[in-house]
């Protein structure tokens, strides 16, 4: 069925495979928001069709009862991680081919500020990258090509994509709206998402600070 989907996918723009999930209900539904949650980054179709809309809309079928919301969520995180897998394999195995393709040289630059953010923030980049579009697509296999060890990666990857797919399926089935309406909040959210993750990383790394200097002025003296 996902061929037939990829198939489908192919033939029509991102509008029209997006906007025909809300048709949709079902093993046919969860196969189509599963597909596009997994492809973003294991085949590179993160440029054209956003999947995080597709997440959205997936939330968006649960509020109307055309499909279940926990089994959502699931088949959204697990398409996710597995997906992101693939994309660090490929990035792992064909790394340096798959970056000499026409669609990523015309974004050199930008990838090599991502090959920079990876280098610097390691599994954090992973972690964080899933809530940007760009990254999403590309992080994965970036981390592959770099050598990072897998376990480490697949702990940020999994991390990362309990939060998005959780969220971006809570914000359809919250907003229920028309795909027009979601399509705007996808990208509102996925700001305000990261804006949290990352005050939340900031708060907490404050904390582990003040500990170790609490630790340090209890020390022995002499």
């Amino acid at each position: 069925m996902s061929a037939l989907l990829a198939g489908q996918a192919l033939a029509f723009g991102p509008s029209d495979v997006l906007h025909s999930v809300l048709d949709l209900s079902g093993l046919a539904a969860y196969a189509l928001v599963g597909f596009l949650a997994f492809a973003e980054a294991a085949i590179f179709i993160g440029f054209v069709f956003p999947g995080e809309t597709a997440v959205v809309l997936g939330g968006v079928l649960a509020n109307q009862g055309k499909v279940s919301l926990p089994v959502m969520i699931v088949v959204v995180v697990l398409a996710a991680i597995v997906g992101d897998s693939v994309g660090y394999e490929v990035g792992r195995h064909y790394g340096d081919r798959v970056l000499r393709l026409k669609v990523l040289q015309k974004r050199s630059k930008a990838i090599d500020r991502a090959s920079a953010y990876l280098r610097a923030k390691g599994g954090r980049a992973v972690f964080l990258g899933r809530f940007t579009a760009f990254l999403r697509a590309v992080m994965p296999g970036l981390a592959g090509n770099a050598r990072m060890p897998y376990p480490r990666f697949l702990a940020f990857n999994a991390a990362g994509a309990i939060v998005w797919g959780t969220g971006f399926v809570l914000i359809g089935y919250a907003a229920g709206a028309s795909y027009r309406r979601v399509e705007k909040i996808a990208g509102r959210a996925s700001t305000g998402i990261l804006i949290v993750v990352v005050l939340l990383l900031a708060a907490n790394a404050l904390r582990l600070r003040r500990k170790e200097r609490k630790g340090e002025g209890l020390g022995p003296v002499g």
